[in-house]
């Protein structure tokens, strides 16, 4: 399993129904969710500023992650940003890699 970041921004009327709902009722709804794509939540959060939501997953891969992100941003009532989240070993082994490139005009 991968482990992605997702953040997510509530429209004026998805605000509304988190009022409704209450922040416990839309923790419920969205681990439901991520269950529905094979995942788990490992943590949950509300926060202020850009964003309204801020969750940390475990998912299957990356077609899981946007499936969750599409579904919820089609509502029209929260946009969401998905990051994946590597480990200091994958980074280390990414690092390790020999990459052929060069850089536009050198």
């Amino acid at each position: 399993m991968a482990k992605f970041l997702i953040e997510a921004a509530y429209t004026a009327e998805g605000l509304r129904g988190l009022k409704k709902d209450k922040a416990s009722g839309r923790k419920q709804a969205v681990t439901k969710l991520v269950k529905s794509v094979g995942g788990k939540v490992e943590a949950f959060y509300f926060a202020f500023g850009d964003r309204d939501l801020i969750m940390i997953a475990d998912l299957p891969d990356a077609v899981s992650a946007t499936a969750l992100s599409v579904s919820v941003s089609a509502t029209g009532l929260a946009r969401t940003r998905v990051t994946e989240l590597l480990t200091v070993e994958d980074t280390d082994r990414a690092l390790g890699k020999k990459v052929k490139y060069r850089a536009p005009g050198a």
